[in-house]
């Protein structure tokens, strides 16, 4: 029988009813965090419990359309609909308003909309068409700049809109091409970049180049045991600090011993890489080359940290990091967070009982900080039910995933999956202490239109290529 004839058969309700579970969920949670005795009833349209209703019974029509669109539609549209995003969050750039310190809403009288929201949606399925062509190799060059371009296009002009937040989310991208093929090597790197972020903040760059020199003098003990080449390598390094230290005592040149020790590891890295070359030594190139970016990456960190991090991003990040305490400033929000959720216990204070939230001790408590009310208010078990709920739903989705017959429905349902995860886990981070302050939503929870709409899209449109995974789709 036709799919169109079974719609409402072939729909995964499981993961439909976990969606309106945290819809609702999320919607008395905003009425909670903005609740006032003068406007008591929650569809009171005036206040943002009452605005949210909208939002809800429009993504609910939204859900219920996109189940009644032929999936073919996405496969065949999906560039199309990249491209439109794209227009739209260059266009934002110029007539767009600035709201919270990024340019990224189109305002229409009382009503705003975030295209970069919408863009995530669109990332997914043009990426999902492009790794679903017929021919398609992961491992191809031409194919990894391919989706280099159609992931980072939208993260740059979002960047230049000043919501490092939202631009962030696409990196989670790489978990999708991880389950396709690529290599895990990239995933240590990306590890390793960020180890070498968190580490070049935290210590000096004379500690970073002892670290490193360190570790790439034992790591080419370990490679390549033969004592003559360690040798080798090892007095390459030596004979680089030593000269260029004695070259700067003999031309008075003052430079700090750390500058002296970044700039000797250069050279003595770019000699070892040379000789390495010469000698074929494969591994050893490896290591040299490694170091080497750890050394460049190492040191430009305190320039991109200071000169392309707006100044609150930099507070947020020092004060997660233990940089500086400045709980009246940038530490303000994470602290009156964690104070909410830690006064509710075990069961909560009860509903719309809680002192931070009635109080607005807590900034965007109805948005980027909602978790803080259900901590506050509901307690651990709330807390818990919350996160279950999530977690559950991404495992459905992993499994949904899985099962899918057609490339372009697995990979779209993996770029599901994981902006979800990240939202879930960087929203929830944040407000527990444990990831920095970037605003994004959580999602289904945090009040606004643009958020609950794109990520209505985002899910009901795997939702409907699940329906139809018994079809022959178009890989």
């Amino acid at each position: 029988m036709p799919r169109r004839n079974n719609v409402w058969v072939n729909i995964d309700w499981l993961t439909v009813s976990l969606y309106l579970m945290l819809v609702f969920l999320g919607w008395i949670n905003i009425y909670a965090s903005v609740y006032s005795e003068e406007h008591q009833s929650i569809f009171d349209l005036s206040q943002r419990y009452g605005k949210q209703i909208i939002w809800i019974s429009a993504a609910l029509i939204i859900g219920f359309v996109i189940l009644l669109i032929e999936t073919n539609f996405y496969v065949f549209f999906s560039y199309i609909i990249f491209g439109i995003l794209v227009f739209l969050l260059i266009l934002v750039l110029f007539v767009g308003t600035e709201i919270n310190g990024a340019k990224s809403w189109f305002i229409l009288g009382d009503f705003g909309i975030q295209p970069s929201e919408f863009a995530k949606f669109a990332t997914g399925l043009a990426l999902a068409r492009y790794m679903s062509s017929f021919g398609f190799k992961i491992q191809r060059f031409k194919s990894l700049i391919t989706i280099v371009v159609i992931v980072f296009l939208p993260t740059i002009l979002i960047l230049l809109q000043n919501d490092t937040g939202s631009a962030l989310v696409y990196f989670s991208f790489i978990l999708v091409l991880y389950r396709e093929g690529l290599s895990g090597v990239v995933l240590f790197f990306a590890l390793l970049v960020t180890l070498l972020f968190v580490f070049a903040l935290l210590f000096s760059n004379f500690i970073m180049m002892v670290v490193l020199l360190l570790a790439a003098i034992f790591a080419f003990l370990i490679l390549n045991p033969r004592i003559k080449q360690f040798v080798i390598i090892l007095s390459i390094f030596i004979v680089s600090i030593a000269l260029f230290y004695v070259l700067n005592l003999i031309l008075k040149t003052n430079y700090k011993i750390a500058e002296v020790l970044v700039v000797s590891s250069i050279i003595g890295g770019a000699v070892v890489l040379g000789y390495s070359i010469r000698k074929k030594f494969k591994n050893y190139i490896i290591v040299a080359l490694v170091f080497l970016g750890s050394v460049l990456f190492s040191i430009s960190v305190d320039y991109a940290f200071n000169n392309m991090l707006a100044p609150h991003h930099q507070a947020r990040i020092n004060e997660l990091l233990g940089i500086q305490s400045d709980l009246l400033g940038a530490g303000y929000n994470v602290n009156q967070s964690k104070i909410a959720i830690g006064s509710g216990g075990l069961w909560g204070k009860g509903y719309l009982q809680g002192t931070q939230t009635k109080f607005n001790f807590v900034p965007e408590q109805s948005t980027d900080f909602i978790f803080c009310t259900v901590g506050e208010e509901w307690g651990f078990a709330g807390t818990f039910t919350v996160v279950v709920l999530f977690l559950f739903l991404l495992i459905r989705l992993v499994f949904l995933s899985e099962r899918q017959r057609s490339g372009f429905s697995r990979i779209y349902g993996y770029t599901v999956a994981v902006i979800l995860f990240f939202h879930f886990m960087v929203n929830i981070g944040m407000t527990i202490g444990l990831m920095p302050v970037i605003g994004i939503p959580l999602p289904f929870f945090s009040y606004g239109g643009s958020s609950l709409w794109s990520f209505t899209i985002l899910l009901f449109v795997f939702i409907q290529l699940d329906a139809s995974r018994l079809e022959n789709l178009a890989n």
